[in-house]
Order: structure tokens, then sequence, then C-alpha cells
């Protein structure tokens, strides 16, 4: 199924994402821990795609099994390290097994600064995938509070119109901690002609040092509020993987209440996370 259907349906719905090992000996290991986030039935689950390409072939497997599962696999495909030939390799392969789904990104640059010549941004992936692949659903990415390379709050929204006009069906937000800043970029968004439906990207903080990490990636600010529980839980493993999962899960309803029905949970390969926070919202989607 094509995820934009399932947006259309217009109910709260709730999806989990999952990321390819790097090497093959940790592979039944991840596709275990995709296996049972999939038990849970989300709406659909993502699968990351590796720098370099490397773990493509991973990405691809690990999206098959989602779909053995019975849940709608969306395959992320990055390419600014890869060349047209890998990325039409990349998506026959998907489409062979009948995956529908792809996240177009640009990919983060390798630290030795190799990249490819054939992309320099997503928005020329996006528009080459609709003219050649024009029954894919096409996703993307954007940041609430401005992407850590762009000039200013604009230009990032104006890269992401160039995004969206190229083919995107949806869009995905990288993780924030701030709700308000969440309704703060749909409304700069809409104001500039962006109407695509706009999932906003959770990720549970379940351990003290996934933050710096995160929120250098993100560009996110981090709340006073989620700093204190930082702070008072952060040496304390069980409690902090406790309060990270309530504080997502209160991000999650508030969303809801405020008539976001699309909430993807970076869940980070742990089931026991994403099983947690559905049951926290069991009775909120159903």
């Amino acid at each position: 199924m094509k995820i934009r259907d399932i947006i259309a349906r217009g109910e709260p719905m709730l999806s989990f994402e999952v990321f390819p090992p790097k090497t093959e000996d940790k592979y039944d290991s991840v596709e275990r821990a995709a296996r049972e986030i999939a038990k849970l039935k989300p709406a659909f689950m993502s699968v990351t795609y590796g720098a370099g390409g490397g773990t493509s072939k991973y990405t691809v497997d690990i999206a098959v099994a989602v779909k053995e599962m019975g849940v709608t696999p969306l395959a992320h495909l990055t390419c600014v390290t890869s060349t047209r030939e890998k990325v039409q390799s990349v998506i026959d392969d998907l489409k062979a097994h009948g995956i529908e789904n792809v996240l177009a990104l640009r990919g983060d640059i390798p630290k030795d600064g190799r990249v490819e010549k054939d992309y320099r941004h997503a928005v020329d992936l996006i528009a080459e995938l609709k003219a050649k692949n024009p029954d894919l659903c096409i996703g993307g990415a954007c940041y609430v509070e401005g992407h850590v390379e762009s000039a200013n709050k604009a230009e990032d929204i104006k890269y992401l119109k160039e995004k969206v006009d190229a083919g995107l069906d949806f869009v995905t937000t990288q993780l924030f901690f701030d709700n308000n800043a969440y309704f703060n970029f749909l409304y700069r968004i809409r104001e500039q002609g962006i109407t695509v439906p706009v999932l906003a990207g959770i990720m549970p903080i379940t351990k003290a040092v996934q933050l710096d990490r995160s929120v250098s990636m993100s560009g996110s600010s981090i709340p006073a509020r989620f700093r204190a529980l930082v702070d008072r839980f952060g040496d304390n493993p069980a409690a902090m993987k406790q309060a990270g999962i309530a504080y997502a899960t209160d991000q999650i309803i508030d969303l809801i209440a405020n008539q976001v029905n699309g909430i993807h949970v970076y869940s980070m390969n742990q089931p026991d996370v994403a099983a947690k926070i559905q049951a926290n919202l069991s009775e909120i989607i159903r």
C-alpha cells in the first residue's frame, strides 16, 4: 500500500523506524528487532539507508522482511554518495519485491568528503525518481527548526518547497522536543504554499548519551523541561528510559489532540520502546 493512501484516511497513525546493520554478522539481530516491531502492526515502518550505500542490500532485505510481516515498508534512499546506476539498481530491487514507498534523501556527507557527482541535493533525486518511476510514493525529510547547514529558516523552507514541487507526496520531520516549534513550522510552510502532509518525527530519548548527538544532527532546541528530565534521570538508566518514553508519549498525545494524525517514531531498533509507546496510546490510536 502507498503511504499517501494511508495518510489520506485522516485517522491517527503511528509508524516506526529501524536501521539495517553495518555488518553481516549483525543482520539476524536487526531483522529480529524489525520483526518484533512489525508485530505491533504500525501504519508503516521505515528502513534507513547507510552512508555510502554500504548497507543498501540490507535496507532492501529488512524492508522485504517487514512487508512479509504484513506491514507497509518505507525504504530510505540517499543519493550524495550514489551513482545513477546504483540508485536505479536499488529502485529496481525494491519494485521487484513490490515495495512502492521511498524516502528520498541527500544523505550525510562522509567524513572524508568523498561524494559522487550525479546528485548534489535531494531535489535532484526526487525529480529523477518522479520522472522515471511515477508509480512510486515518494517521501522526503524536513527540519522543524531549520537544517543545520541552512543559513536561516526562510532559506530552508525555500529548499523544502523545491523538493515538494519536484514530486514529494509527504514529508517527515526530523526529531523535535517542543511541539510549539512544530506548530510554528506548519504555519510558516503553509504560508509558502507547501500543502503536503507533514508527519511529526518523535524520538524517545532513553539514554542521556543520545541527546547531544540527536540535537547536533537535527538542529533541535531542548526545552528546559526536557533538559531537567535528562539532568535528573540521566545517571539512572531504568529511570531515564521510563522518563524518555513518558515525554515522547506526552508529545504524541498533545500532537494528536491538536489534529496532527501522522506520528513517526524513531524507535532505534528497540521493540520494547516501540511497544511501550504504542501501549500508552492504546485508546488513542487503534
